[in-house]
């Protein structure tokens, strides 16, 4: 599966992107770097056994031990105290992050519910796409009846790319359904 996604990058985006932008060397072409996948468990604080449940749903989605983030600062109004475990991360890279984009761009994606594309906007202006999914529940690893609660969780695609056209011209040709710009409706006379 990696290397179906690894092989058309090689043989059809790469050459289109050189012959799109003009890059001279083989080196400006935009790849991926690594993808991050945060989820962050709030109930954590009360409950310490609810982070248990989020590592293992992490590490059956990502295929990698996810390691327990911890808390930066302590924030009263929430009780949350400074080094206490507040969420679990995974970094891909290589084999596991093309079968990770392979998935979410081609399975995951397609399950959420009334799903029409992912907004352009969230380019961060390096060449970086910021993504937020609401449940564990659209990927086909978790088991519906073993989740004890719906945790949504950030992924974070981290390119290559040095301005955001290039970024998104880059993620389109690997799969990543992004929205049409829809121009604004025409009024209707009255």
């Amino acid at each position: 599966m990696a290397q179906r996604l690894r092989e058309m990058y090689e043989r059809q985006i790469r050459p289109a992107l050189q012959e799109r932008f003009g890059y001279k060397n083989v080196n400006q072409i935009p790849k991926l770097e690594k993808v991050v996948v945060n989820m962050s468990v709030g109930e954590a604080i009360a409950n310490p056994k609810a982070l248990d449940a989020a590592v293992s749903e992490l590490a059956a989605i990502s295929g990698q031990r996810p390691i327990v983030t911890k808390a930066k600062k302590s924030i009263a109004a929430f009780k949350l105290r400074e080094g206490t475990n507040i969420g679990a991360k995974v970094t891909l890279r290589g084999d596991r992050m093309y079968v990770f984009v392979d998935k979410l761009f081609n399975v995951v994606l397609p399950r959420i519910r009334d799903f029409r594309g992912l907004p352009a906007r969230s380019f961060d202006g390096r060449g970086n796409y910021n993504l937020g999914l609401r449940e564990q529940l659209v990927f086909p690893e978790i088991n519906f009846d073993k989740v004890d609660k719906t945790r949504g969780m950030d992924v974070t695609i981290v390119t290559s790319a040095k301005t955001d056209e290039e970024a998104s011209e880059f993620l389109t040709a690997m799969g990543l359904p992004l929205q049409k710009a829809t121009a604004a409706p025409a009024r209707r006379p009255r």
